[in-house]
């Protein structure tokens, strides 16, 4: 906890952002977090890791090298070069987009979704929803952190039973 920045009023006054770059660039730190991932993960076959825009992509991507996964990128609208599949979501403050390529993943696939933060759980049940279309045989949901000292209530966004895990509670 010791190396995760606070910034308060960001990205708008009542916000105290968890700032997790701080925990990317200590590279004691990084390799903790995807060495507890691999741990939780190694035996579950994940063979795609969705990494959520754009802090997400970090550990997908570390995790996936130590897994023999795939990355698949999920962005918001605009940023991926081919065909893609969408999902639009309400988020606290506005309506927003996701997507993923149209060739990203299967029915043979057993996905992780990962992004650095659960708060309202909004972007992420948007991403789990999107991942449902393509009818992979699992998908596990993961953060580095969740945030529960505020009065959030992420996990409720998610069906009963979505095997969520986290690596922080704040």
């Amino acid at each position: 906890m010791d190396n995760l920045r606070c910034i308060p009023d960001f990205p708008q006054p009542g916000i105290n952002f968890r700032d997790v770059t701080t925990l990317f660039k200590n590279h004691e730190c990084l390799q903790i977090m995807v060495d507890e991932l691999y741990e939780i993960y190694k035996d579950k076959g994940i063979t795609k890791i969705v990494g959520i825009e754009s802090r997400g992509f970090v550990i997908a991507s570390a995790l996936a090298v130590r897994l023999g996964a795939g990355v698949v990128l999920c962005r918001k609208p605009g940023k991926l070069p081919a065909e893609t599949v969408q999902e639009s979501y309400t988020k606290e403050y506005g309506e927003d987009t996701i997507e993923i390529h149209k060739d990203a993943i299967d029915e043979n696939d057993v996905v992780l979704l990962h992004d650095d933060l659960l708060a309202t759980g909004g972007t992420m049940r948007a991403a789990y929803n999107l991942v449902k279309k393509f009818n992979p045989k699992n998908i596990y949901v993961n953060f580095i952190i969740e945030i529960t000292d505020e009065g959030l209530h992420g996990r409720d966004a998610f069906e009963p039973g979505t095997d969520i895990t986290t690596l922080i509670t704040v």
